[in-house]
């Protein structure tokens, strides 16, 4: 989808539930019996190969047609020699994260790896040989993004541009982002601690790209939906700054998802970027910094524009939310149904009819507190109108919800937050 919004290609793109996620529509499973994903029909025949999916789209859509080339030429063998070989360093990358993530910790490699900046911290030198391995390897990535003159990988005057294998690394690369900070206590957005400055002037770049912003999940959504598709992760690495990411991502920690929230995410940078559509933040008067991003913004200003932002998806289809919210009702799930690997993903489970009502007035009140900027302190309302009976499932039902918000699916990080944090208020203040 990266290199299809790059390059403005017209196409029907149609939205398939991975294996761990739902039944796949029949239509689809006829066309594609295997159920691969992603799958691209061209003149009748399915092709399910990502790589060759990309390759075949770029020579479709050639550069004689008004179309970005996302590959080197043939004839530029020096620019195919480095296509071939980052992708087989991007093989190695994922090979070593998946060691690292999906196996218990090995032995430790003390003083194998140095922190440039802080060579005196014993406790970054002493790695278990998997998270050395990973280390070195992503080093590796970073050398390569740092020799050339602009942020991508192609940093020459024919590529100013995201190309092929960028779009190749970066999916897999946000996923080691949240992995290795949830499991293993690493942040490779930290450059203070890493060093990886090119990695991160990459990122940077990526995420200064609304396209790219479209489809950017958060650590939260990578965390729960890597075991479905990879196996379990393991806990492991740093284990202080493991469990104090770890509670962040998932919001544990009483700051991540509960008011008042900081302007901006410790682990989980959100204004490098627009943090919301161009459109919303230039309605609230937002405008970005001479570098591009959003990081100097007035912080009420910004708050305002992620609150109304929720406030409008949770008002524009509030009926079906408090029927999917009720689902967490103490009668809700109950129904004989099909379940699926990914654990928060229970398409056929039927709603609590008897807490519903009481949810979409929870909910109701919540909208208003997002949209009024009221003072959260007072929570008589809320009190007021649940009867007492429902409380408990009003509770479960707004956590039901909570843990559901997908991103960038129905909402970007920086909005998300608000939603879950004011969920959160109401959960409180019903307990």
């Amino acid at each position: 989808m990266l290199l299809v919004e790059e390059k403005e290609i017209p196409i029907k793109i149609g939205l398939v539930p991975m294996r761990s996620y739902g039944d796949k529509p029949a239509e689809f499973m006829r066309k594609v019996p295997n159920g691969l994903l992603p799958a691209i029909e061209v003149d009748g025949k399915v092709i399910t190969e990502s790589r060759i999916i990309m390759e075949l789209l770029d020579e479709w859509h050639p550069k004689s047609e008004g179309y970005k080339p996302m590959l080197p030429t043939a004839s530029n063998l020096n620019g195919m020699k480095r296509y071939n070989d980052l992708s087989r360093l991007e093989r190695d990358l994922f090979s070593w994260w998946c060691t690292l993530v999906f196996r218990p910790d090995g032995g430790i490699m003390g003083g194998m790896f140095s922190n440039p900046f802080d060579n005196k911290n014993k406790e970054e030198d002493k790695m278990s040989a998997s998270m050395k391995g990973f280390m070195d390897c992503m080093r590796k990535v970073d050398d390569e993004l740092q020799s050339t003159p602009g942020p991508w990988f192609f940093g020459t005057d024919e590529f100013d541009y995201p190309t092929m294998i960028d779009f190749i690394y970066v999916s897999h690369v946000e996923r080691m982002l949240a992995s290795v900070a949830h499991w293993k206590g690493v942040n490779l957005r930290d450059v203070k601690k890493w060093n990886l400055v090119g990695l991160n002037a990459w990122l940077e770049a990526f995420e200064q790209r609304e396209s790219y912003l479209a489809f950017k999940s958060d650590y939260f959504t990578h965390v729960m939906d890597i075991p479905p598709q990879y196996g379990p992760g393991y806990d492991g690495g740093f284990e202080d700054d493991r469990k104090k990411f770890s509670s962040n991502i998932v919001g544990k920690d009483n700051k991540s998802w509960t008011l008042p929230l900081d302007f901006d995410d410790e682990v989980q940078p959100l204004y490098k970027g627009p943090p919301l559509p161009i459109v919303v933040l230039e309605s609230m008067g937002i405008e970005p910094s001479d570098k591009n991003n959003y990081e100097a913004a007035d912080p009420a200003t910004m708050e305002k524009a992620c609150r109304y932002m929720a406030a409008w998806k949770l008002a524009g289809n509030g009926k079906a939310i408090s029927k999917f919210a009720a689902r967490g009702g103490p009668k809700g799930s109950s129904n004989p149904r099909k379940t699926f690997g990914a654990p928060l993903a229970d398409p056929y489970a039927a709603s609590d009819t008897d807490v519903q009502p009481h949810v979409d007035t929870a909910l109701r009140i919540v909208c208003s507190k997002l949209l009024l900027l009221d003072d959260t302190t007072n929570t008589e309302e809320l009190t007021e109108l649940i009867p007492k009976k429902h409380k408990k499932g009003v509770i479960s039902s707004l956590a039901y919800l909570r843990d559901r918000i997908g991103v960038p699916r129905d909402l970007p990080l920086a909005s998300a937050r608000y939603l879950r944090a004011y969920l959160n208020w109401g959960i409180e203040s019903l307990s």
